[in-house]
């Protein structure tokens, strides 16, 4: 159970940002990296390094800027359930695998729901981005803190951080309900800002 709240808590941290996560895992695995990550493991650790290295840079500092969100917004909505997925997979292969000697099915099990967990968040992100027309600084700050903390919660206190993880859940499951709540208001307005303009 544990293990798999230390899954969550990554694959959330996936949710946030996807670089950064994965760098910071394999700044925590300085030994092996990320040899026991899948995808990243098929490539050479430098090229790894360095692109996690510069889209970490990109993300931390172009996400203060409105056209550095909405650049971040479309990658992160694509890659966001898989970089959930390697990261749930790679604490999966850490913990349950080698310690426990768990069957390597449950392991993809834990990577779908990581990869979901993750999606789901960017997907709410980007509501809200949407209907606040750009996120404020004090959420981007927030997020790339939270980020860290969660990748660490992952490896130190993996019951810590699947319980914030949880609560990411829950929390986007609420606001976006209140964000199409607030979109289903908006379609009469529309509307009757368009008889008016049609009257005119």
């Amino acid at each position: 159970m544990i293990e798999l709240l230390a899954a969550l808590s990554a694959s959330a941290a996936g949710g946030l940002r996807i670089a950064l996560p994965l760098l910071l895992i394999g700044i925590l695995q300085s030994e092996s990296l990320w040899s026991r990550f899948p995808v990243l493991s098929r490539f050479p650790q430098p090229l790894v390094v360095g692109v996690l290295v510069s889209w970490s840079l990109f993300e931390l500092f172009a996400s203060k800027k409105l056209l550095g969100q909405r650049i971040l917004l479309v990658v992160q909505l694509v890659f966001s359930p898989l970089v959930g997925a390697i990261l749930a997979m790679g604490i999966a292969q850490i913990t349950l695998v080698e310690q426990k000697g768990m069957p390597a099915f449950l392991v993809w099990i834990i990577g779908v729901v990581g990869g979901l967990l993750a999606l789901v968040l960017q997907l709410v992100q980007a509501g809200w981005f949407y209907r606040l027309r750009g996120l404020p600084v004090w959420v981007i700050f927030l997020q790339d803190v939270l980020c860290v903390c969660l990748v660490l919660f992952a490896f130190d206190a993996p019951r810590q951080g699947g319980l914030i993880a949880l609560l990411l859940l829950w929390l986007a499951i609420r606001s976006s309900k209140d964000w199409y709540n607030w979109y289903v208001e908006q379609g009469p307005r529309r509307k009757s800002r368009q008889n008016k303009s049609d009257q005119d």
